[in-house]
C-alpha cells in the first residue's frame, strides 16, 4: 500500500485545524446589546454601531473615511460610482482574482480591461498596466492577492500621471501595510470584504475606505438609497439633493460582530504573520517549491491565505494533483481562482449566464496573452488555509511533512488508475 493517505494511506495530520470563525461570550453580548436596543438594521444610516465601526475601522487601517456597507463587492461598484465612473470608461483589473474584481465595474457601467500579474507576488503587474492605458481608461483596481501587495508606488505613479482612480482590492488585506501604509489608504479607495471566510468577518458585509470626506459622502449616499449625505457619510444633509442610489446598509448586529472582531484582530494577525514566516523558511528548503517574494516595501503581512508555487517537472505533479493529495493528509488547500480569461462569465459563446457581448473587443480572450497569470492559475499555485497558522508551529509543520511526503510518493501517483 502506498504511503499517501489520498490512496488509502495514514494522513499525515489527524487533529483538525482552528475553527473560522473564532467566537466567544464578547459576541454573543454585542449581538444581545443590539437586539435588546431595537435598533437591528442600517436605517437611518449609519446607525451607532456601524458609526462606532467606520470610526474603528479607519483607525486600525490608519487612516480614510470608513463607509460599511452590505459586502465587499458593492463596495468596488460604489466606489466606481462616487468617482463618476461610469458607461463606456475602462477600468484595468488583473488576471488573477475573484471575478467580482472585474464584474463590479460592469455594474456601474464601465468596462473591465484584463492585464497579466507579477509572477512575483501574482499581483497586478504596473507594467502590463500601463501598455493597457487609453484615452478612456479611467480606474485601476489593484488587488493585494493572499498574502501579497500590488507595488503600490509604481501603480501610484501610473495614477498621478495618467490622472487616473485608484481602488484597493484588499478583501484579502485587512491589516497588511505597505512602507507602514495601510492597505486601503494609498489609493483614492480602500474596498474590504467582512465575509465568512476573511480574516476579519461579520458573516457578510463590507468597508469601503475613501480619501477624502467628500468621497466618503457620496458613497455614504449611493448605499443609502440615494439619500443626502454629510461630508464623511455622517447624518442627512438637507441642503444636498437625491442621487440614485440602492440599498447596501450594514446592519447593526454585523457591525457590532465586527466591533468584536477587530478586538482580537492584533493578535490573530501577529499569529498568523508569525506562522507564515516560518512556513517560508521550511518549505524554501524544498525541491521544486517556489516562495512568493515579499517586497521589503511590504512592511506588515496580512494572511486571508498563504500561497506558494510549485514547478511541476521539478516537484514532481501537476498543482491539482497536490492539493488533492494534501487534502487527503488532512491540510486544507485550494488551487486557487481561475485566470480571469478562463471565466465562463466573461464569455457569451460559452455560457448562456455571462454577460452580453457588447464589448467583443475586450472580450476576444483568444486574442488575450496573459500567460504569468496562466502559469500561476493552471500549473503552479498552491492556496493554504489560514487555520494552519493558527495551529503553532506543529501546524505549519504538518502541512511541510505532507508536502514532503507527497513529493516522495509522486510516482505512486502517476502510476494509480
Amino acid at each position: 500500500m502506498s504511503e499517501l493517505a489520498i490512496l488509502g494511506g495514514p494522513k499525515t495530520r489527524t487533529e483538525a485545524y482552528p475553527q473560522w470563525p473564532v467566537w466567544d461570550q464578547r459576541d454573543i453580548d454585542a449581538v444581545i446589546e443590539v437586539i435588546k436596543s431595537g435598533r437591528w438594521g442600517g436605517f437611518p444610516y449609519p446607525g451607532p454601531k456601524t458609526a462606532e465601526l467606520a470610526q474603528k475601522f479607519a483607525e486600525m487601517q490608519g487612516g480614510g473615511y470608513a463607509v460599511p456597507m452590505a459586502n465587499g463587492t458593492v463596495t468596488m461598484e460604489v466606489a466606481l460610482r462616487a468617482a463618476g465612473i461610469g458607461w463606456g470608461d475602462e477600468v484595468i483589473v488583473p488576471a488573477y482574482t475573484f471575478q467580482a474584481t472585474a464584474s463590479a465595474p460592469m455594474a456601474a457601467g464601465a468596462i473591465p480591461v484584463i492585464v497579466d500579474v507579477n509572477p512575483n507576488t501574482y499581483c497586478l503587474d504596473a507594467g502590463a498596466a500601463e501598455k493597457a492605458i487609453t484615452p478612456k481608461t479611467k480606474a485601476i483596481i489593484p488587488v493585494h492577492l493572499g498574502s501579497n501587495m500590488a507595488d503600490m508606488d509604481a501603480i501610484m505613479a501610473l495614477a498621478e500621471q495618467h490622472n487616473l482612480i485608484v481602488i484597493e482590492d484588499c478583501a484579502h488585506a485587512h491589516g497588511a501595510k505597505w512602507l507602514g501604509k495601510g492597505a486601503g489608504t494609498i489609493g483614492h479607495f480602500g474596498s474590504f470584504s467582512l465575509q465568512s471566510s476573511k480574516t476579519l468577518t461579520t458573516g457578510e458585509g463590507g468597508i469601503l475606505l475613501c480619501r477624502t470626506p467628500e468621497l466618503a459622502a457620496k458613497a455614504a449616499s449611493i448605499i443609502d438609497c440615494g439619500r443626502p449625505h454629510a461630508l464623511g457619510g455622517g447624518p442627512e444633509d438637507e441642503s444636498m439633493d437625491f442621487q440614485v442610489g440602492g440599498n447596501f446598509r450594514l446592519s447593526e448586529i454585523a457591525a457590532a460582530l465586527a466591533l468584536v472582531g477587530i478586538e482580537r484582530f492584533p493578535a490573530q494577525a501577529q499569529e498568523r504573520e508569525k506562522m507564515a514566516a516560518y512556513m517560508d523558511e521550511s518549505l524554501s528548503e524544498i525541491k521544486g517549491v517556489r516562495v512568493l517574494k515579499r517586497d521589503e516595501r511590504h512592511t506588515t503581512r496580512s494572511f486571508y491565505r498563504y500561497i506558494f508555487a510549485i514547478n511541476p517537472s521539478e516537484f514532481g505533479m501537476e498543482h491539482e494533483e497536490l492539493c488533492d493529495a494534501l487534502d487527503a493528509e488532512g491540510i486544507d488547500c485550494w488551487v486557487g481562482y481561475e485566470a480571469m480569461h478562463n471565466y465562463k462569465l466573461f464569455q457569451p459563446q460559452k455560457s448562456r449566464l455571462a454577460v452580453p457581448n457588447a464589448f467583443p473587443q475586450y472580450f476576444d480572450f483568444a486574442s488575450m496573452n496573459l500567460p504569468e497569470a496562466a502559469r500561476a492559475c493552471e500549473h503552479e499555485a498552491v492556496w493554504l488555509d489560514e487555520s494552519i497558522f493558527r495551529a503553532g508551529p506543529k501546524g505549519v509543520d504538518d502541512a511541510v511533512a505532507a508536502i514532503k511526503k507527497i513529493q516522495m510518493n509522486a510516482p505512486d501517483l502517476t502510476t494509480r488508475d
